[in-house]
């Protein structure tokens, strides 16, 4: 049993790891040879590498608040969720394979885009797309990260109430 465990958290380490290196990674290459609001078109001009330094939150939210709110909101509260998030994870043993993948997502990401804000005092965002009727903000790994983590719960939770409701409609 033990040796399981182990497995299990070597396997989440693992994940989380993967999640913050890979955010990392990429904005270590931007930061050294992108320059700032450079446009450096991918594909066509529907994907394009735009480097912006965001000291505010999704989309910059909040970027014109004073520091010490900035400092609050933006980086304790998320700290604290990120320190919860963690213990939740490695000491519910009990939770779905898929919850844990969730949660090592969102808290990689969380965790890559915290770092960011203090180590650099903002986050560096660099990815665009632009789809004509469909358009990004710009955003990083950290960002999709968290996204893949939220679409997965919410995947997750819808196909839990469709099971759920699957015996009342064959009752009725």
């Amino acid at each position: 049993m033990q040796k399981i465990e182990n497995l299990r958290w070597s396997i989440l380490l693992l994940l989380l790891a993967l999640n913050f290196s890979c955010d990392q990674f990429s904005k270590r290459i931007v930061r050294n040879e992108i320059s700032d609001y450079e446009n450096i078109s991918i594909i066509k001009d529907h994907f394009t590498l735009t480097r912006v330094e965001n000291t505010g939150a999704f989309l910059s939210l909040g970027d014109n608040m004073p520091y010490i709110f900035r400092l609050i909101i933006l980086t304790g509260l998320p700290l604290l969720f990120l320190l919860y998030g963690l213990y939740f994870l490695f000491t519910k043993r009990n939770l779905p394979m898929t919850m844990q993948i969730a949660l090592c997502f969102l808290i990689g990401g969380g965790v890559g885009n915290l770092y960011d804000r203090i180590l650099h005092g903002s986050v560096t965002d660099f990815m665009h797309m632009d789809f004509y009727l469909f358009q990004t903000g710009v955003f990083n790994f950290a960002d999709i990260s968290i996204m893949i983590g939220i679409s997965i719960l919410l995947f997750q939770s819808l196909r839990g109430k469709m099971i759920q409701e699957e015996p009342m409609d064959k009752a009725g």
